[in-house]
This record gives structure tokens, C-alpha cells and sequence, in this order.
């Protein structure tokens, strides 16, 4: 969230008009509000597993603050197909892994656990499919062999706090073709 609101600045063709989390204790409201970045928090646990309360919810001030763009990051909760037609061709997520290999959790152990020779990570488009929306970006990150789940973890954000940023500038310009960082 720092990297992306960081860099829409200057000639940036998009700005951040609201931070949103599901847990009042997230670290980027407190960044957010130091930025200047209204923020808001709608916790899912009172819900209870009911998804639909829980988005009408979400709605109210993602609405209020009129984005044209929602860009995910850190948001551990699937969203219904529902939800994520409001916002159809609009909404953007990072994921840990060169997607479409391990969609989901427990990106990094299961590159390890395959053996693969690199990791990365993923911009994509959100669709009711989870993790499988259009690819807008992806940088790659080597698998070292004394690699662990958490060091492999911290080179790979080092990347998304690249990737993002510049998957974000050019979709917000109208252009969708892949940002590729070696």
C-alpha cells in the first residue's frame, strides 16, 4: 500500500482517495492516515461468514470515496462475484507467485516444495475465479538453495513493491499490456 500511494505523485495518472482494511491493527491505516489518506475499517468478524452483509458494508465507503481503480494488497478475504462486479475491469490484486502456478496461500513453500528455480510475483485483474484474472504485470525472483519460505517471501515483496507501482501508473493510463520485470 506505501509503494503504490508513494508513487502517485507528480504526473501519476491516479491518486489515493481512501485505504480500507478489514482489521483496525493493519500497519498501512496507520501509514496511510500519516500520508494524508482518508482511511476507513470494516471488520469481517461480526458477520459471521455472512459475505453479503460484510461487503454491503465495504461498499459504503469505497462508494463514498468514488475510486475508479481498487487495488488489493493484503486483503485476505474472497470476495463474491457480487462484489467484484461493481468494480468489473477495475480492480487489481497482487499475488506471491508467477501466477498461474499456486493461486491461493502458501505461495512460497509450495514453489519450494515443486523445486521450481524461480518465484515471483503477480499483477492481475480481479475476476470471480480467484487468482486467475488477466495478467498485468509479473516480476520473477530466483530460488536460491538455502532458500526458506520467509527469506524467499522477502525478496519476492521487494518486487512487488516494484511491480505494483508500475503495473498501476500504466493501467491507470489505459494501457493493459504486461509489465515484465526481469
Amino acid at each position: 500500500m506505501v509503494a503504490l500511494a508513494r508513487s502517485m505523485t507528480g504526473d501519476h495518472p491516479a491518486r489515493p482517495v481512501l485505504v480500507l482494511a478489514n482489521d483496525a491493527s493493519a500497519g498501512g491505516l496507520k501509514r496511510a492516515a500519516e500520508m494524508g489518506i482518508p482511511t476507513a475499517v470494516v471488520d469481517h468478524r461480526p458477520f459471521k461468514g455472512d459475505r453479503a452483509a460484510f461487503e454491503a458494508e465495504l461498499l459504503r465507503p469505497i462508494l463514498a470515496a468514488r475510486p475508479d481503480i481498487l487495488c488489493l494488497a493484503g486483503f485476505m478475504r474472497i470476495l463474491t462475484p457480487a462484489f467484484i462486479g461493481h468494480f468489473t475491469g477495475r480492480m487489481l490484486n497482487i499475488h506471491p507467485s508467477l501466477l498461474p502456478k499456486y493461486p491461493g496461500l502458501h505461495t512460497h513453500q509450495r514453489a519450494l516444495d515443486a523445486h521450481d528455480r524461480e518465484a515471483g510475483c503477480t499483477v492481475h485483474e480481479v475476476i470471480p475465479e480467484l487468482d486467475a484474472g488477466p495478467i498485468l504485470g509479473q516480476a520473477r525472483v530466483p530460488i536460491l538453495p538455502d532458500d526458506t519460505a520467509d527469506s524467499l517471501s522477502a525478496r519476492v515483496l521487494v518486487q512487488e513493491h516494484l511491480l505494483y507501482p508500475a503495473v498501476l501508473r500504466r493501467f491507470a493510463s489505459g494501457d493493459r499490456r504486461p509489465v515484465l520485470l526481469p
